[in-house]
């Protein structure tokens, strides 16, 4: 069977180099596959994906263009009045969603997307940790206000419930298939979240992002 390598990939956006690409077999197309606190923009036809359990996806394209990307955060915000680098797709600023958001949106605009053509899917949020505190709810909370507050359009969202998620979006078409990982031992995906959770809460957010 004929399967593409690496290099016959479509070439990158400047800066997302570190991202995992590989060729998607079942849907014959190139693929990227994002970890918390990384997102992802293309303006080719490829598919993003990713596992969500507590965290929140936002999946924001140009639907004009057809310029668009996914992130993966794990925290609702900081008051931290510094930017993490826009430079580093996987920097610990964006491990919060109002830095995860401005720096897609940023990469967006800046590789030939509009705002007032974004259409915005969000997806995730599954209280999959069970804590005192509704990390997931919290997620999703801020996600609804600030898509609210930038007056951008949010055309659906799948968010909540006690599952984790599949997520598999195509910017190109703004298509988004979800699957609900209800037979998954979900040991993984929480190991993984209170994992990232404690190393990045000890982390500073620091650096400027020039904003479009």
């Amino acid at each position: 069977m004929f399967t593409r390598t690496a290099s016959e990939l479509p070439r990158v956006l400047q800066g997302f180099e570190s991202i995992n690409r590989y060729w998607d077999r079942t849907h014959a197309i190139p693929a990227a596959k994002i970890l918390p606190g990384e997102y992802y923009v293309t303006a080719n036809d490829e598919l993003i994906t990713t596992v969500l359990g507590s965290c929140v996806s936002a999946c924001i394209r140009d639907r004009v263009f057809g310029i668009g990307g996914m992130n993966h955060f794990m925290l609702p915000a900081s008051d931290n009045g510094g930017w993490g680098s826009g430079n580093d797709i996987a920097s610990t600023a964006n491990r919060y969603g109002n830095y995860a958001m401005e720096h897609m949106i940023n990469d967006i605009l800046k590789n030939g997307g509009h705002r007032r053509n974004l259409e915005v899917k969000i997806f995730g949020g599954g209280r999959i940790i069970h804590t005192g505190t509704d990390v997931g709810n919290n997620n999703i909370d801020f996600v609804r206000s600030y898509i609210k507050t930038e007056g951008l359009t949010l055309v659906s969202e799948d968010v909540g419930d006690i599952y984790p998620r599949k997520i598999v979006y195509f910017p190109a078409t703004g298509r988004v298939r979800v699957k609900k990982l209800k037979n998954m031992h979900n040991d993984t995906v929480v190991r993984r979240e209170r994992e990232y959770q404690k190393n990045i809460l000890d982390v500073p957010v620091a650096g400027e992002i020039e904003l479009f």
